[in-house]
């Protein structure tokens, strides 16, 4: 059901003429023809939090008996009432959005808590694991959540700090590969493409507030079925970005498709804000392979002809006249002492010269007047670095370094190991064999982008067999995010899709690369596969249950996952089984050296925080805020104030000296959070720390977040 429907079904049912009224005017609304994308604003999703107790005034659903694989009740309830009885927890409830609201009184175990996503919501954490084999790395960390509300918990910890989002949202297939409202959409769906939009939508607009303006890039994957219509939304939510579009292979073997061609690639969009760029990266030989490279694999630095180059009547002295100047080229094969002037159009070149010198000018072979690319008064600066070569007197001699040969030379790509006779640069290409660097077209037809081998496969090994539907493949994913993050190494990456885990591992295999810190943010429910459901339910369980969430995609597959990587141990503590490819081959059985933690969101009473009764809760966001390195502050024990390598948190002011202190003697905290409602207390404290570290208040900075973001 769409908004509108919605609204006018509330409009007629509190005055019917208006509601009739409002609904012709509608019709006739839709008979327009509207320009730009245009879909069906539907209701505000829901979410179900199975495990989360049950609270006066929470929105519930009842759940089906145990055993009933059917669909259950979707009306929602208000809890007007909680009581105990005879040893059970009961609930009151009132039907809501019902024009004759029934009421009934139902045990708390029955029921299952809703959250809708305009209703204000007040996140925590709860860790739920870790591996740590980074030393002092940054976390790499996982969030059990629902996507939506994990954004909204985002805004509070990584607002414009995230340097790239990677995701791979449903494709929206028709194949029940994904729920709306929780329930899966499938093909026959009249609103399937108006749902999946305002499903993206409302995670994309939330999504633009953590990505860094300055500089940073969204990366969406998508295959036929929404590209079109995802493309239309990016330019509507991005209206500031450059976009972009890669077509990838990711199947060699091709996909059969009745009457239609056989699919064998998917579509990268590209989302550049800022000064957000793809740059050139030092690729393995496959990339050459597939003509990518072709023009520019050289070895060595390029030497282009001074002269400019060009048919007869495209390049005439008269269209440049101040590049039209003589280069004094010595005799002895010293290459350019000086330049002169230019002259004037109509005047004859001259040999006139300094002693041992003769005079070259850009003349043509046929003895037509040319022009220089550099203007004589930046050439003998170009020369004194040794970026012009000039070994004989003539002008098919005289050649330079553009800005790219010259940046590489800067950089160190190319390495100086002398001078030539004629003043200019020797150098050596520090690019391993066979390696190349270099910026692909936006075709990529790669072997190991194949996601069947380097996707499905690896998760395989990974996982001791564990299977998980379409993952992507793990240097597709690696790849796409080099060129962004190549010369990033303390980069935030999110994945807000992440299912499997995949960009979580890709980007491990990047800092094993370069020695690099960046972390992952990894968000993901722990959704149970349709079939699996049936089963579980016939088995008389529910979503809550332990054995119901062991099969979710978090708990069997992300978190396995991502500790496998890291291991390189699978989920029985066997050696996984293979060899990475490509960039950087070695066993995975090595694992990396890297941190991660996992946590579940928590939704928690305003009161709770506001009096400090959910600090433990609260507490791995601050954590998350300040970096997600080193421990969390999860008690601040009988002084009231803790500091930890990234942060501090003070709540007993009268120990505020003592915390200011320690906070100055750690270099590394950048963060102090200050437990207090008194405006004056808090700027006291400020006054006292050191001018690096950001003074944030509690719990001022997180209920204003969240109350702002509420009922959006």
């Amino acid at each position: 059901m769409s908004r509108l429907t919605e609204l006018l079904r509330q409009a007629r049912k509190a005055d019917k003429q208006l509601g009739d009224d409002l609904e012709k005017e509608f019709a006739a609304l839709m008979k327009r023809r509207t320009f730009g994308l245009v879909f069906e604003q539907h209701q505000p999703e829901a979410v179900e939090l199975p495990g989360r107790a049950v609270r006066r005034g929470d929105k519930v659903r009842v759940l089906p008996p145990r055993g009933e694989v059917k669909q259950g009740d979707q009306r929602l309830w208000r809890v007007e009432q909680v009581e105990r009885v005879d040893g059970s927890r009961v609930a009151h409830l009132l039907e809501l959005d019902a024009e004759e609201p029934e009421t009934q009184v139902v045990i708390t175990d029955d029921l299952v808590v809703v959250a809708e996503f305009n209703d204000r919501i007040y996140p925590g954490l709860v860790e739920t694991g870790r591996v740590e084999r980074g030393g002092d790395k940054p976390f790499h960390t996982v969030l059990n959540a629902e996507n939506y509300h994990a954004l909204e918990m985002l805004t509070y910890t990584h607002r414009g700090k995230v340097d790239a989002i990677y995701i791979d949202p449903p494709y929206n297939t028709g194949a029940k590969d994904w729920k709306y409202n929780n329930n899966y959409v499938a093909g026959d769906d009249d609103y399937r493409h108006s749902k999946w939009l305002a499903f993206l939508e409302r995670r994309l607009e939330v999504a633009r507030e953590l990505l860094n303006p300055e500089d940073s890039v969204l990366i969406v994957t998508i295959d036929e079925k929404e590209y079109l219509r995802l493309g239309m939304l990016l330019e509507q939510t991005f209206p500031e970005a450059r976009i972009q579009m890669v077509t990838s292979m990711i199947n060699g073997r091709a996909v059969a498709r009745q009457s239609e061609f056989s699919r064998t690639a998917e579509f990268i969009y590209v989302v550049m804000l800022g000064a957000g760029a793809p740059q050139p990266q030092l690729l393995s030989p496959v990339w050459s392979a597939t003509g990518e490279a072709k023009k520019t694999v050289r070895g060595k630095v390029h030497w282009q002809p001074l002269r400019r180059l060009g048919l007869t009547g495209a390049v005439k002295r008269e269209d440049r006249p101040n590049l039209f100047y003589p280069l004094f080229v010595r005799l002895d094969g010293g290459g350019i002492q000086g330049a002169g002037s230019p002259i004037p159009l109509g005047d004859q070149p001259s040999s006139d010269a300094p002693t041992g010198t003769a005079a070259i000018w850009p003349t043509r072979a046929n003895g037509s007047d040319g022009y220089w690319q550099i203007g004589s008064d930046r050439i003998m600066d170009l020369v004194a670095k040794g970026y012009v070569r000039a070994p004989k007197p003539s002008v098919s001699s005289i050649s330079y370094l553009k800005a790219g040969e010259r940046t590489k030379v800067e950089s160190g790509e190319y390495r100086v190991t002398g001078y030539a006779a004629d003043g200019s640069v020797i150098a050596e290409s520090t690019t391993p064999t066979g390696m190349v660097r270099l910026l692909p077209s936006d075709i990529w037809r790669l072997p190991h982008h194949d996601a069947g081998v380097h996707g499905a496969r690896l998760v395989a090994s990974l996982l001791g067999g564990r299977t998980f539907p379409f993952p992507k493949a793990l240097y597709a994913v690696e790849d796409s995010l080099r060129f962004f993050l190549g010369d990033k190494p303390e980069a935030v990456v999110l994945d807000f899709f992440s299912g499997s885990g995949t960009t979580a591992h890709a980007v491990m295999r990047l800092n094993r690369q370069d020695g690099g810190r960046r972390q992952c943010i990894s968000v993901t429910n722990n959704e149970v596969s349709a079939d699996e459901q049936r089963a579980l339910r016939k088995q008389g369980l529910r979503p809550g249950d332990d054995e119901w969430e062991a099969w979710g995609i978090c708990d069997y597959i992300t978190k396995p996952r991502v500790t496998a990587a890291i291991t390189g141990s699978t989920p029985e503590g066997e050696p996984i089984k293979g060899d990475y490819k490509f960039v950087d081959e070695f066993p995975m059985a090595d694992g990396f050296e890297e941190n991660a933690a996992f946590f579940t969101l928590t939704y928690e009473a305003q009161l709770s925080v506001r009096h400090n009764r959910a600090f433990e809760r609260i507490a791995p966001m601050l954590w998350m805020r300040a970096g997600s390195q080193g421990r969390i502050i999860t008690d601040l024990g009988e002084d009231g104030w803790d500091v930890a390598e990234t942060y501090g948190v003070l709540e007993n002011l009268d120990q505020a000296g003592d915390f200011v202190a320690r906070v100055a003697e750690e270099e590394s905290v950048r963060t102090a959070f200050i437990v207090t409602d008194d405006d004056s207390a808090f700027q006291m404290v400020c006054r006292e720390l050191p001018s690096q570290v950001l003074p944030v208040r509690l719990y001022e900075s997180y209920l204003q977040n969240f109350q702002l973001r509420g009922g959006r």
